[in-house]
């Protein structure tokens, strides 16, 4: 949820880089304290463009992790597409942040039917009416941001001011509980919920990057133990949003309260939606948005961008590659900002140019070409079964009531011996490094483990495009009484897919070796269920040892072509450390009260037979 990078870090640094300090700044600077509708007051920085004449619109960001401090001498490289057409720029700290008044609650709550209540969607329209009769402006507010900025931008579309004409909401969260940050249906995200919570809440002041005395996080977290541990012996009851997630495992009131999609019903506001296909933290938010503004439409003014992206990459330079994988010589986040979000401001705040004609635009990868759809998913997508075989190997053809042989494929899961989600040593959640670009990490790292499944394709003999959302369908077994099952579809790239870029007397330089894409395995869609909720996420239930149950895991939205030579892949496993928490496999009333003594190993089964087809469902394009 967190995209510091783009609220004080890009502007500053971006304008620092400038090798000849103009004359004068780029933007003119002042700071105010916004009051809201309960008497507290917001600190606000107004950053007025210099080079511009007449009344201009205003563009709103609210968010948690700081505001520039001084006026800027240059453009930063992420607005420089905006700049052009000319914005006040307003950036807000939310309530209980830095020089803001109030409790910062790390909460998107709203209560509509309570009119004297305070939250994000209050504190925003009260923000944009004084905004409105204080600063000179055109008579129009847009507001845009990535990550918790998104979320407070989308929060809006609830209760919008008259004068907002325009948002863009880029990897918001929506539901905390389902998927996004801090769960994935039910399963907690360990390392990001824990880092996340200290980040946000440990100081008023700054952002908090917690302390490892261990190097290695996956060697710090499996030492920890149970997750009770973690306010035993580090945050002793310090920090409130930890406590909520660790005082409410289920789908109970609590998440269905942060749950603030549930409200949506309506496109009030026209809202450019962006989403990236490897997004580390918000990959599902915008997505639901989008079906949700859906419902009811008339004037089209809900719209979808999907692109090749980590966590905000469209807000980087140029997003020419995403870890190594080149993305055809285009340079996709300058191409965005160009030809979809300053036109769409531009159309909405300035009243110029024209007015989208597509729902979805999406950069395709694989074929690595921009696409736009007229609706989203694709009518022509169709559902195709992918079946996982006993032999490990994947077809389209449906296994037969006559074939012979194994039905079945099982592995040892062990949470004493996870595995991890990606190489080791694994650093903290980061906004940079590492954690980025893990979604694109090459998948062999994993292959030898004994609890770690693998089935593959033969080599594809045409390329194959899937569009829309994908799904996987397993029929699976635990000898334990609960579990997790975790799905990987996979790339996997020829073994000559990439000419060797050294002299073949010398060799490779150190490292470029592992810089190579030959036999690839890059993941297309990820995700995990976990089996205490397969019944009801309000209220778990135990498994049945050895018992076949159909576990179906939504692996979303996705725009890929898998390439003629390439072959298709699937994982199977239990453990995904720490990104997601060990399930003890013995069913405990709450895993955040499990003790050492609940984590047991547990024998489980992948079903492969005609009864019992274990499959992915592919939206395959004709």
């Amino acid at each position: 949820m967190r995209h510091r990078v783009s609220v004080v870090a890009a502007l500053l640094l971006a304008a620092h880089a400038s090798a000849q300090q103009p004359s004068q700044p780029a933007f003119t600077f002042q700071e105010v304290m916004i009051p809201v509708r309960d008497g507290v007051h917001l600190q606000t920085v107004i950053l007025t463009p210099t080079d511009k004449t007449g009344p201009l619109p205003i563009l709103f960001r609210r968010t948690p992790y700081g505001v520039p401090d001084g006026p800027l001498p240059t453009v930063p490289t992420s607005f420089k597409e905006l700049a052009q057409d000319g914005y006040i720029l307003v950036f807000q700290n939310l309530r209980g942040r830095f020089k803001s008044e109030g409790v910062f609650g790390l909460t998107s709550q709203v209560n509509l039917a309570d009119s004297t209540s305070t939250n994000e969607t209050t504190d925003a329209y009260d923000s944009i009416d004084w905004l409105v009769k204080h600063v000179p402006n055109n008579g129009t507010v847009g507001m845009m941001g990535v990550s918790y900025d998104g979320l407070t931008t989308a929060m809006t579309l609830l209760h919008p001011h008259p004068a907002l004409k325009a948002i863009s909401e880029q990897a918001s969260p929506v539901d905390q509980w389902m998927n996004d940050d801090m769960h994935r249906y039910g399963a907690l995200r360990e390392s990001y919920a824990f880092e996340y919570s200290v980040l946000e809440q440990a100081d008023k002041y700054k952002n908090t990057n917690f302390t490892f005395e261990t190097y290695d996080t996956y060697a710090w977290y499996l030492a920890l133990g149970p997750l009770s541990n973690i306010n035993a012996r580090y945050l002793h009851g310090s920090i409130p949003f930890w406590n909520d997630v660790v005082a409410h495992p289920d789908y109970d009131g609590f998440w269905k309260r942060e749950a603030w999609v549930s409200q949506l019903h309506a496109s009030t506001v026209p809202n450019l939606n962006v989403a990236g296909f490897w997004d580390q933290e918000d990959p599902w938010g915008p997505w639901q948005i989008f079906r949700h503004a859906a419902e009811h439409d008339p004037d089209h003014t809900n719209f979808m961008v999907a692109g090749p992206w980590f966590h905000g990459q469209w807000r980087t330079a140029k997003a020419d590659s995403i870890g190594l994988i080149a993305l055809g010589g285009h340079e996709t986040a300058r191409e965005y900002r160009e030809t979809i979000e300053a036109p769409f401001f531009r159309y909405y705040l300035h009243g110029q140019g024209e007015k989208p004609s597509w729902r979805a635009t999406t950069f395709q990868s694989g074929a690595n070409r921009w696409r736009t759809y007229t609706e989203w998913p694709p009518k022509d997508a169709r559902a195709t079964n992918l079946y996982l075989r006993a032999d490990g190997t994947l077809s389209l053809d449906a296994p037969t009531p006559k074939a012979r042989g194994a039905t079945y494929r099982e592995y040892v899961s062990d949470p004493a011996h996870p595995v991890p989600y990606r190489r080791r040593p694994i650093s903290p959640t980061y906004p940079a490094g590492d954690w980025r670009t893990w979604e694109v990490q090459d998948q062999r790292y994993v292959d030898g483990r004994a609890d770690v499944l693998t089935f593959v394709s033969a080599p594809l003999d045409h390329d194959l495009t899937i569009t829309g959302e994908l799904g996987a369908d397993l029929f699976a077994s635990t000898s334990g009484t609960d579990a997790d099952f975790v799905v990987k579809l996979i790339d996997v790239y020829p073994e000559d897919a990439q000419p060797n870029a050294w002299d073949p007397e010398a060799g490779p330089a150190p490292g470029q070796y592992a810089r190579s894409i030959n036999g690839y395995e890059l993941p297309i869609a990820m995700e995990v269920r976990r089996g205490r909720y397969l019944a009801s996420d309000e209220h778990p239930r135990p498994l049945t040892p050895n018992k076949p149950l159909e576990w179906k895991i939504p692996l979303r939205d996705r725009d890929h072509v898998f390439l003629k030579g390439h072959r298709l892949m699937v994982q199977v496993q239990s453990t995904w450390f720490p990104l997601i928490d060990r399930n003890p496999q013995r069913f405990v009333p709450s895993i955040y009260r499990a003790t050492a003594a609940d984590y047991v190993k547990a024998t489980q089964r992948v079903y492969c037979s005609a009864a019992l087809p274990s499959h992915i469902v592919l939206p395959v394009m004709p």
